[in-house]
């Protein structure tokens, strides 16, 4: 978090990336269970979203778009589609 400090990224809101069955870490603790701690695996930046994300326990995360997604550039011309490479 230092490191992202330095960097400017330090006001970028927090997402914690865990299961989506708890509050908790643990998928087996279903719902809002209590007394549990959170242990966080790594945190990384999704600048072109605009968030840190905190990783906690095992799931697939979807990346992040950048400030400008391909999307903005596909368009119909002439009946065919362009910008999709």
């Amino acid at each position: 978090m230092k490191k992202f400090d330095k960097m400017g990224w330090s006001k970028l809101p927090v997402c914690i990336a865990k299961t989506q069955y708890s509050f908790s870490e643990d998928p087996k603790l279903v719902n809002a269970p209590k007394d549990f701690t959170i242990t966080i695996q790594d945190v990384v930046i999704n600048a072109g979203a605009g968030f840190i994300v905190a990783i906690s326990g095992e799931i697939m995360r979807m990346p992040g778009l950048p400030e400008d997604p391909q999307a903005l550039r596909i368009r119909l011309e002439n009946g065919e589609i362009e910008g999709l490479s």
